[in-house]
């Protein structure tokens, strides 16, 4: 009997803890089922998080926002519904705006690309073709041809390449874009207001990847301001006229605040040795104190004496061509703020004006990467001449310290790194170690 009692006992305890077992696993599986169905609530959230800041998300939320913006400045219905609701995403875009040159650009190497013979012939057959229309536009605007030729030359290669990027789509892109979306948003807004102003066809627009349209690349701002029919046909159409394109770039120039009866500037002569701490776009001087510096035209004779300023440029250094800029020269520097273009601009008119070539061969010069000037740069702030923030970029203030740099060593202070200035520059011991 003791022993069925035991029996049962352990039989009993084995079956209790069967169904404990039993009652675990069931518990086990029912917590794995709630974390299984945890984690799947959780990824699914997360793909929704992720899906509503896709880039194509952030894009449509953003395009309507814009529509919103695009009806209180006055956009029509029709634009704002088709046009603006139907624009794409350009994901090169975007790549395009970010992207940074590896090297510096040479004026050497900036100058020979832009005025060639190509542009310079042609440049002349177009001004045989509107001579008489140019003519007109000199007479009411003070921008003599040649100039005009010049900014549509190197802008559009006088109509033979105005971009192909869809102008809506890139500032839609652009305008959704943080870096800059106040600017181009404005951009876009003017856009939008053209196609209903001037009733253009928007699968026509196309431009630059930033925006710019038409055989002179005007922004949409510059086009609903300075834009004139100059074809007086009732369309300020900037693709398909020339006429318009090139009245326009008059218009555009004359408030920009062009001289005239005034050049852009002119290639010039220094003597040997020179100061040339008197260089630089920012640091104007009259005639009178060029003709005293010795500074001649390049055939010899007196530049003038004409109540004027000029700025002494030199571009590629000591070894290159020299020249001085007149106030026209800052205008040209307002369509374009960069002095190879501006001197592009001025030379190129010259040329297709039937003016020589420069009188000073151009120097190869050497190849930098922007990394390699972003060092310059802070080796000169490191060494106290201050040049601001280090961009890559050989603008004037880098030119102003290299400058300085090479006064303390007893160089020409031409303000160019030629290669021996930049060894010697990044040969110096730092402050610290010396």
């Amino acid at each position: 009997m003791r022993a069925t009692s035991n029996n049962k006992s352990v039989l009993n305890t084995l079956a209790a803890i069967a169904s404990c077992l039993v009652v675990s696993q069931v518990s086990m599986a029912a917590q794995s089922d709630m974390k299984e169905q945890k984690v799947s609530v959780e990824q699914s959230a997360a793909q929704t998080v992720e899906d509503a800041l896709s880039p194509q998300a952030l894009f449509e939320q953003c395009v309507v926002d814009l529509q919103d913006k695009a009806k209180t400045v006055g956009v029509s219905q029709r634009v704002t519904r088709d046009v603006l609701g139907g624009a794409k995403y350009k994901e090169k875009i975007i790549s395009l705006d970010r992207n940074q040159p590896e090297f510096v650009q040479t004026f050497t190497d900036y100058f020979e690309k832009r005025v060639n013979t190509w542009r310079i012939d042609k440049g002349r057959q177009m001004l045989a073709k509107h001579r008489v229309f140019l003519n007109e536009l000199n007479k009411e605007y003070g921008v003599p041809a040649q100039y005009l030729l010049a900014f549509w030359g190197l802008e559009t290669n006088f109509g033979s390449y105005k971009g192909k990027s869809p102008v809506i789509d890139s500032l839609v892109t652009l305008a959704c874009d943080n870096r800059r979306s106040r600017y181009f948003s404005s951009e876009l807004m003017q856009a939008l207001l053209l196609i209903d102003r001037e009733k253009l066809d928007d699968k026509q627009m196309v431009g630059s990847w930033a925006g710019a349209m038409g055989h002179t690349q005007f922004m949409p701002s510059a086009y609903m301001k300075y834009a004139v029919d100059g074809d007086k046909d009732g369309q300020i159409n900037l693709w398909n006229s020339e006429k318009d394109a090139l009245a326009s770039a008059a218009n555009f120039l004359k408030n920009l605040g062009w001289q005239a009866g005034y050049k852009w500037g002119r290639e010039v002569s220094l003597p040997e040795p020179f100061d040339y701490t008197l260089a630089g776009k920012n640091s104007p001087k009259t005639l009178s104190v060029w003709n005293d510096a010795g500074v001649t035209r390049t055939d010899g004779n007196p530049i003038g004496a004409a109540d004027i300023k000029g700025a002494l440029l030199v571009p590629a250094g000591h070894e290159g061509p020299s020249f001085l800029a007149y106030k026209n020269f800052n205008v040209i520097l307002r369509w374009n703020n960069s002095e190879y273009y501006g001197i592009a601009v001025g030379h190129l008119a010259d040329r297709i004006a039937g003016l020589g070539t420069l009188s000073k061969p151009l120097p190869k010069l050497p190849d930098y990467t922007v990394d390699e000037m972003r060092q310059l740069q802070d080796k000169l702030n490191e060494l106290g001449f201050d040049v601001g923030k280090a961009d890559g970029i050989l603008g004037p203030g880098t030119r102003s310290g290299i400058r300085q740099f090479q006064l303390s060593k007893n160089m020409i202070a031409d303000g160019y790194p030629a290669r021996n200035v930049f060894d010697a520059l990044m040969n110096q011991p730092s402050p610290s170690n010396s």
